[in-house]
């Protein structure tokens, strides 16, 4: 019996609004470095939306999506064991691997890659985009895989907080539907919670100490201001609760609750169906996972009221934009405080930035902007999402993340429900 030569894809065709499920050639491998993964699932992701509805510069057929995972049938010649001085998966990566793969090709071996800053890799490119076929597909072609992919076969291949058997006992039992988040959304809301954390714009709330003692190893207080409680509870707004909204929300949760700090959230979108998903996740986490803080879900008027109330007019600690457009930048800008920081994860398209010197230099705003480097955050984003399976691990549950697995032929109209807000977090099973 001959091998099929065709597969099924989701094809993107210009200018806007037209997908379109087509049979394409399967990839082959085109150098040495290369995988062929046969997709078990895809996903559908905000950013993709931004081509959809033509606002990505795009001008080129394609195939969709950033979010695979699947098995690895073929690979090139530079995989075995004597790929010395390499990423390890050149060493030890199999044909029969279960793979996830982050939304880039990562090299793993340059400057950029060493420091962890994979999301922009100087050899890096988009799956998804006229660069780089997408993985809403039956097979995807990896350039750079020893670099890029994550061995789910093998979890010795990667770090964890988490000890190596309890790792494997967590893979055995773990869904394809949940570890698919690990491609692109869970990743990015954990960056987006731990830039804002680490920032040192946060420093005297997480310190008690002000500026710029808070940075000082010294515990001399000297003449030091004295901070009363209010002054150390941190304050986040999270912009959009899309899929990485709340993924964004459940990990700053997480890390704010872990370390015992006090703090206050508003998680913030104008469409109540996505309120009350977030609602909903939030009732479903423990109390433990809760951490005693504040927690509240409103609309974009709502949370204006809502951070005045619980900060005296003074303005949120951090504020995470999950959106990406200006709209969404201005709505950050209204609601941090002065010496507060913005954290951009939101893909934005090329329209005028909303704001100005004047208003960044009036609040001493510092302004995070871009791309997760998502195979870099794998490791936290993996350990995040074992903890919080009463999240991750459903599908079509009030909680559940993830609204529908669907045959790879309603593409089309999933791509309408999702850019009408109608639906959620869409994975495609390109086999039904």
């Amino acid at each position: 019996m001959t091998s099929p030569t065709l597969q099924k894809a989701v094809r993107w065709h210009p200018p806007a609004y037209d997908i379109r499920v087509e049979a394409i050639a399967i990839p082959q491998i085109q150098n040495s470095d290369e995988a062929i993964v046969k997709v078990k699932l895809g996903a559908l992701c905000g950013s993709d939306l931004h081509v959809y509805r033509g606002n990505g510069g795009v001008d080129k057929v394609h195939t969709c999506g950033h979010e695979f995972i699947g098995e690895v049938i073929a690979l090139g010649s530079s995989y075995g064991n004597n790929a010395r001085g390499r990423p390890a998966l050149y060493s030890n990566l199999k044909v029969g691997d279960k793979v996830v793969s982050p939304f880039t090709v990562n090299c793993g071996e340059c400057d950029v890659c060493r420091l962890g800053y994979t999301g922009r890799c100087p050899k890096g490119a988009l799956f998804g985009s006229p660069a780089l076929e997408g993985g809403q597909a039956q097979y995807v072609r990896v350039p750079k895989a020893g670099g890029t992919l994550f061995n789910l076969s093998d979890p010795s291949t990667w770090s964890s907080s988490l000890p190596i058997d309890v790792k494997e006992k967590a893979l055995s039992k773990l869904a394809d539907s949940s570890l698919l988040l690990l491609a692109d959304i869970l990743p990015t809301g954990v960056f987006a919670a731990m830039q804002a954390i680490n920032h040192p714009k946060v420093a005297p709330v997480l310190t008690g100490r002000p500026w710029p003692l808070c940075f000082s190893p010294s515990t001399d207080t000297g003449n030091e201001v004295s901070f009363n409680a209010e002054d150390r509870i941190f304050t986040v707004a999270v912009i959009g609760l899309g899929p990485v909204g709340v993924c964004a929300t459940v990990a700053m949760l997480d890390v704010l609750a872990s370390k015992q700090i006090p703090f206050r959230i508003v998680s913030i979108d104008p469409l109540e169906s996505r309120r009350e998903k977030m609602k909903a996740v939030y009732a479903a986490i423990d109390e433990a996972g809760k951490g005693g803080g504040q927690f509240a879900v409103c609309s974009i008027d709502e949370s204006k009221e809502k951070i005045k109330e619980w900060t005296s007019g003074i303005g949120a600690t951090a504020v995470l934009e999950v959106v990406g457009n200006t709209s969404a930048l201005s709505l950050a800008y209204d609601l941090v405080r002065a010496f507060g920081v913005i954290t951009s994860v939101g893909v934005h398209g090329k329209t005028p930035f909303p704001l100005t010197g004047g208003q960044c230099y009036d609040k001493n705003v510092s302004l995070d902007f871009g791309r997760c480097p998502a195979r870099a955050m794998f490791p936290p984003a993996f350990d995040l999402l074992v903890k919080r399976q009463d999240v991750f691990g459903g599908v079509g549950q009030p909680a559940s993340l993830v609204d529908r697995v669907v045959a790879i032929d309603q593409a089309p109209e999933m791509y309408r429900a999702f850019d009408k807000g109608e639906v959620g977090k869409v994975i495609f099973d390109p086999w039904k």
